[in-house]
């Protein structure tokens, strides 16, 4: 055959699949660039998570500090209490 032949056969499938194909390319490509910006979103928001964790954290460890203390002080008062006015 000759490329004459060959381009008259295949010329109009060849070009309809390469604009479909080009298409295609486009609509991923918007569809990645897309992607990147919610992952840039999902980054600041596990920021955020991570720094109000940190925060809590040290919440609880107050938290923890003043009810330990709390309770050693009653039961120091209970001590005493029991000692100088117990049975």
């Amino acid at each position: 055959m000759e490329r004459e032949d060959i381009q008259r056969i295949f010329g109009k499938d060849i070009n309809s699949k390469v604009a479909v194909q080009a298409n295609e390319i486009k609509h991923l490509h918007a569809d990645v660039e897309e992607m990147k910006k919610d992952i840039e979103e999902i980054k600041k928001s596990l920021a955020n998570i991570d720094k109000m964790l940190s925060e809590a954290k040290g919440g609880w460890r107050t938290l923890m500090w003043a009810a330990g203390a709390g309770g050693a002080v009653a039961a120091f008062a209970l001590t005493l209490q029991q000692f100088f006015w117990g049975k």
